[in-house]
């Protein structure tokens, strides 16, 4: 199975929400976030729990937990690529729906322009 292109939401200032949110994150969150990236990459349409899960309305999430916390990392799929949108520390049982319409707006600016959403460095 050929690996998945992983692209990262930009937003129309060119800065990424992901990135912001994963500075934020202590180190070794910040490995795990990256190794949970890689198996996404490496498994795509196909990673399913406990990693990851189908949310709604094509939003996905890969499921990270570090020292009894939960963190989410929401991701769309375009064209065989999955791109990431955000990232959040989850308190409660569900992801929070503002978090999904969140990055149904990022999924939403990113097909009207691949280009101009993608982050680049």
């Amino acid at each position: 199975m050929p690996k998945t292109e992983v692209l990262i939401f930009a937003e129309s200032n060119g800065s990424s929400p992901f990135l912001k949110w994963l500075d934020k994150q202590p180190q070794k969150v910040q490995d795990k976030c990256i190794v949970f990236i890689e198996r996404l990459e490496e498994y795509g349409y196909e990673l399913r729990r406990p990693q990851a899960d189908y949310l709604r309305d094509g939003i996905y999430e890969l499921r990270i937990k570090r020292q009894g916390i939960n963190y989410r990392i929401l991701y769309f799929f375009h064209e065989n690529r999955a791109i990431i949108s955000h990232g959040i520390m989850k308190q409660q049982d569900k992801v929070p729906e503002k978090d999904i319409d969140l990055a149904i707006k990022n999924k939403t600016e990113f097909m009207a322009n691949p280009e101009k959403h993608t982050y680049k460095e």
